[in-house]
């Protein structure tokens, strides 16, 4: 058995993750988030009914496209961003603390988690988007303050640098990515504090490895460009991820569940719905095998109801515009 697994089935006995949701075409059973040790063989059973589903371009129709949907436990209530590393793997982080999360998503569980420390001090703070830069990883917090980081082994504490883009006046940020293309960090505005921007979609560009006045560059696409279809006056993104494949920047947001697709140059490739049920989308990302993924916080199901809504993980088929 190799390390791998041997970690997924540790963790999932401390703090099982995950139950497949309901599919038309990948699984017939109904969901749950019931604790369970999830063994070798059933890890391999949800990888072969998930590769099965992007197999069949009919699997998840009947559930707006979903493919699979993971329940989170408690440590992850308050999930944030999302981001692939280079190979391919899935972080996301806690929103209070640097706690680093890593999802293994075609099999559903949570694999390891490192934590963000100077010492015995660990990072605290309003942390809202996290990205992976090649070997190196960033956490924003929500004033644009970038804490850079390696890539820790289960349970260890890393040691981190501090990156002031001294934006802290001109947006609230969520959602961090990087474009390789210009080798830039892509900042999203949540809430844009310059009057002359607040009819705009506006992301700020960090560039790595690169000092002075030129490191900082602004992207704006007017809400107006977004299309009379799309029904969005305004936009607050809570993330934004580089899709694989032509490079875009697709951003989410909770309070319009919205889906945004833009290009680098500003053009706006769709701007719609988020697909199916999104109660409070916090993380998104696309993979190179065609999944777009986007990460829920967890919640009440309405302000009147006291039942509980745990957070979850969410797979839908990844469309690119102009295919079928």
């Amino acid at each position: 058995m190799s390390t791998s697994i041997r970690a997924a089935i540790r963790v999932g006995m401390q703090a099982t993750l995950l139950a497949l949701a309901p599919l038309a075409a990948a699984c017939g059973a109904r969901a749950d988030a019931r604790p369970a040790v999830i063994d070798r063989e059933e890890l391999t059973r949800r990888e072969a009914r998930l590769k099965r589903a992007l197999a069949n371009p009919d699997a998840g129709a009947d559930h707006d496209g979903m493919l699979a949907r993971w329940l989170l436990p408690d440590q992850l209530k308050e999930i944030s961003g999302l981001a692939l590393t280079r190979d391919g793997r899935l972080l996301t982080h806690s929103v209070k603390r640097g706690r680093v999360f890593e999802i293994d998503y075609r099999r559903g569980m949570i694999v390891k988690e490192f934590s963000l420390a100077k010492g015995d001090d660990a990072l605290k703070g309003d942390l809202r988007g996290i990205t992976a830069a090649d070997d190196r990883l960033f956490i924003m917090s929500a004033d644009g303050t970038l804490y850079e980081f390696r890539e820790g082994a289960d349970r260890a504490k890393v040691d981190y640098l501090v990156h002031d883009t001294g934006l802290r006046s001109a947006c609230n940020f969520e959602g961090v990515a990087f474009a390789r293309a210009i080798n830039s960090l892509l900042l999203a505005c949540h809430e844009v504090r310059d009057r002359a921007l607040t009819d705009a979609l506006v992301i700020f560009r960090w560039k790595l490895d690169a000092e002075g006045p030129g490191r900082i560059s602004r992207l704006t696409v007017p809400f107006a460009k977004l299309g009379a279809a799309s029904g969005f006056t305004s936009v607050h993104p809570s993330d934004i991820t580089v899709e694989p494949f032509q490079g875009n920047y697709v951003l989410i947001a909770a309070r319009e569940k919205a889906l945004i697709e833009v290009t680098p140059e500003g053009e706006v490739v769709r701007a719609g719905p988020l697909p199916g049920k999104h109660p409070r989308a916090e993380g998104v990302t696309v993979t190179t095998d065609t999944l777009l993924i986007i990460s829920d916080e967890a919640g009440h199901r309405t302000p009147d109801e006291a039942v509980h809504r745990p957070a979850v993980v969410t797979l839908y088929r990844w469309q690119r515009e102009g295919t079928s």
